[in-house]
């Protein structure tokens, strides 16, 4: 799939031109330089912090792996979209019917230059994007609020502004992980091509109920 959808934009920045390139595969991430500055600092850690993480990612049929390089090998961003664990609540909508927002990120020096809206207008250039529910979680205690110097709050209303252009509304659930924390976000999309059958059993599978198909 890498090769018949894969896209690139340029986005210049005071840093230099930041190239976000989607679809990207094992062997092109392989070339690639890891950002140092994607690790575990005093009071956060970056989501992947090696880079054979996203080669593993990448090699998933129907996954989209997203890189912003500040050159053609050094990778300061990425952002993938890929279904749901099999063990998550998501994943019993059906094979293929959602796909989660699993990380936009870019690494500390280079955040104030706009390149996540970038990564994730490429993330979500999906072929099948408008057939599923793409969603994001945002659980606060992986934030890095020490780096930004937001607080919580500020941070999730960072997020939502973030997503919210993309067709991404904040919605209800009771999905343990995410109802244990007030500030803690999930955010969903429903592709146009979505039933409004599998739209209403999506309504309640945010709250735990599972109707089949059909019912």
């Amino acid at each position: 799939m890498a090769e018949s959808f894969q896209k690139e934009l340029l986005w210049p920045t005071p840093n230099g031109n930041v190239r976000v390139r989607s679809f990207c595969t094992s062997e092109e991430i392989r070339e690639f330089l890891f950002d140092p500055e994607f690790k575990a600092y005093a009071q956060y850690k970056s989501l992947y912090t090696r880079r054979e993480t996203l080669e593993d990612k990448a090699a998933s049929p129907d996954t989209n792996v997203t890189l912003a390089l500040s050159t053609r090998k050094h990778i300061i961003g990425f952002g993938v979209l890929d279904p749901p664990e099999p063990d998550e609540r998501w994943a019993a909508l059906g094979p293929g019917m959602m796909m989660e927002v699993k990380a936009i990120e870019v690494c500390r020096s280079w955040r104030t230059f706009r390149v996540a809206g970038k990564i994730l207008k490429l993330t979500l250039d999906h072929p099948r994007i408008e057939d599923v529910v793409a969603y994001m979680v945002g659980y606060s205690w992986t934030w890095d609020l020490e780096g930004t110097g937001l607080s919580a709050q500020q941070y999730r209303t960072l997020l939502i502004r973030l997503f919210k252009p993309f067709g991404f509304d904040v919605m209800e659930t009771n999905e343990p992980n995410i109802a244990i924390r007030p500030e803690n976000l999930f955010m969903a999309r429903i592709g146009k091509q979505v039933s409004p059958q599998d739209q209403h059993r999506f309504k309640w599978l945010r709250f735990g109920i599972l109707q089949e198909k059909g019912t």
